[in-house]
Order: structure tokens, then sequence, then C-alpha cells
């Protein structure tokens, strides 16, 4: 297949004459963060990181979604860090959208390009460097593990895009499909982090409503999106965070394929204690 093309921001601000309505939206069921809204204003730094900075997208909060934490990274030439994950019950999900990082992942080196995808167990000695002549940009997904008796922690994952074959979606005949990096039968994971494609006319075509709470990050393309009981028109670069049990449901109308980076918890029971007063 032909590499695909991702949507990166590249911060920076509009014109002072701009007017202000845009699509950002906040709700009880789920939040719109627009592409136009990652300026340099709301960039973050984090520690033992050089010559990088990010955008968080989402954050565990209570009465929301709850499970995941995502940044869009931004490393210069030369930067990175020897100490990226400071939590030791931390796994993680790198997926590069611009350029190309270096990971070291137990003492193995590998050069994650333009699609790369890398799952990181937790408690990993891993690090990460920019060492090309240009900006690196990519996803990073957080989730403290939930570790089972009798399992063991999942293996490392290195691939890129090109190298896994979309899934068809049953009675669709190929315009809904979607690429899993991770074996769902693997109960190991206890997240998954795909991507989900649509071509041209391609629908979900029913209100899903589950108990998974979602990261949606619009790769390519735009379409109608449903959220909640409100359709919201998205496109490349625009992210939506979803709730647990929020009615969801698509229509691509196109020119081209409209597909997203996927967040989803998946493979535990649910907890059953009730929070103390």
């Amino acid at each position: 297949m032909t590499h695909p093309k991702y949507y990166a921001p590249t911060g920076g601000h509009p014109g002072q004459e701009q007017l202000l309505t845009d699509r950002a939206m906040f709700t009880d069921a789920y939040a719109v963060i627009p592409k136009g809204t990652m300026r340099d204003i709301v960039t973050s730094f984090l520690p033992f990181w050089e010559g990088t900075r990010l955008w968080v997208l989402s954050r565990p909060l209570s009465g929301f979604a709850e499970t995941f934490s995502q940044y869009i990274m931004e490393v210069q030439p030369s930067g990175g860090s020897d100490t990226p994950e400071t939590d030791p019950n931390a796994q993680g999900v790198i997926f590069v959208v611009e350029g190309s990082v270096t990971l070291t992942l137990n003492q193995a080196e590998h050069v994650l390009e333009t699609g790369g995808y890398a799952y990181i167990p937790p408690g990993s000695d891993w690090t990460l460097h920019n060492r090309a002549d240009s900006v690196a940009r990519f996803h990073w997904v957080r989730k403290a593990y939930q570790a089972v008796p009798g399992l063991p922690a999942p293996d490392p994952i290195i691939t890129n895009e090109c190298e896994v074959t979309p899934v068809e979606m049953p009675g669709t005949e190929g315009r809904w499909s979607t690429t899993r990096f991770t074996d769902p039968h693997d109960l190991r994971h206890d997240m998954h982090v795909n991507i989900v494609n649509f071509e041209p006319g391609g629908v979900i075509p029913f209100a899903e409503t589950h108990v998974m709470e979602h990261g949606l990050y619009v790769l390519e393309g735009k379409a109608v999106y449903r959220l909640n009981q409100d359709w919201v028109e998205v496109e490349a670069g625009d992210y939506m965070w979803l709730r647990a049990f929020c009615p969801q449901a698509c229509y691509a109308g196109g020119p081209g394929r409209f597909r997203y980076l996927l967040y989803k918890d998946v493979n535990r029971h649910m907890p059953l204690s009730v929070p103390s007063r």
C-alpha cells in the first residue's frame, strides 16, 4: 500500500482579525478539541525531555473518561529523553504521524518512521530520541496497567501501519475497516490503540453505546460524527474524547477517506468497590 498521510499540529497563532466561533465543545458525555485550538499557548513541557513540547489531548478526569491520557509530542532534531516515563506502572503506545524517532526498548534500537507503532509494556527500560534532521511528531497514549494474577504483562510490539492489513467489518463491502495492532483475543492487553478506516460513504450504521472510553484523533479526511444526541462535523487534526456509554455513530461523506486513531479500554472486570464518602 502507499504510505498514508497523517495530520499533525504545528502550533502558531491565528491573526487578530479572526472570529472566535469554532467547533470546540465540552459536555457531560464528550469533548471535541478542534485542530485550530492546538496553538503555542496550550503546549506543555515534561521533565527529562529535551527539545520537546506537547499538546495534552486528554487526561484521567473524575466523572468523565478516567482510564488514560493522550499527548501529541513534538520533538526537535537532537531532542528526546533518556527517562521518558516516570510512572513504573504506565504502559504506552507511540504512533508517529510526522518524521521519525529512534526508540530504544530493552536495549534494542528501533527507528519508527511515519506510521510507526510501538506498544511499550509497563516497567520497560526505554528511551526515545529524534536523530533525524526534521521535527518529529507522534501520539503517546498512556494507561496504568491493570495486572491480572496468572497473566503476564504483554510483550512489546514494534510495527508500522503499512505492515498491518486492515480487517473489514462484516457486511460493509470494505467501506469500514480497522487496522488492529494488537490481537483482540490476547487478554494480557487491557487497552487497544487501533486505526479505524472509512471509505467515502462508509458509516457506523447504528448508535454504539458501550462501556469503553474513547480517544479519537482524526488522521485523515472529514466526516459527520454522532456524539450523544449531537451530529458534529470533524476533520483531520480534530480530537474527540468520549466517556463510557456515550452514543456514537459516523457518516463519512468524502471526497476522500476518513480515518482516526482510536483508544479504548478492554478485557478487564468492572471494579465493584464503592467510593468512600
